[in-house]
């Protein structure tokens, strides 16, 4: 079964971290491309390694991601 996932991506000092909540499987690597390759390649072994029963703990079946507005009072800088 094919399954659409999330990939958030971070910038983390002179790369990039991704995460897939929807298992909770995460990567990095040297540019946004790489570490999505990285992310495909991890959770293929998540996928093929896992119980069934790992993977149904794990799955969540809806994740959502939004943008928040900037509280003041916090520097700009950490949303920008």
């Amino acid at each position: 079964m094919r399954r659409q996932l999330t990939a958030i991506v971070e910038r983390e000092d002179n790369g990039y971290v991704v995460l897939c909540p929807e298992v909770d499987v995460a990567s990095q690597g040297v540019s946004v491309a790489e570490a999505r390759a990285n992310l495909e390649e991890a959770l293929a072994l998540f996928f093929e390694t896992a119980s069934s029963e790992e993977i149904e703990r794990r799955l969540r079946s809806e994740v959502y991601v939004t943008h928040v507005i900037r509280q003041s009072g916090l520097p700009r800088s950490e949303f920008e």
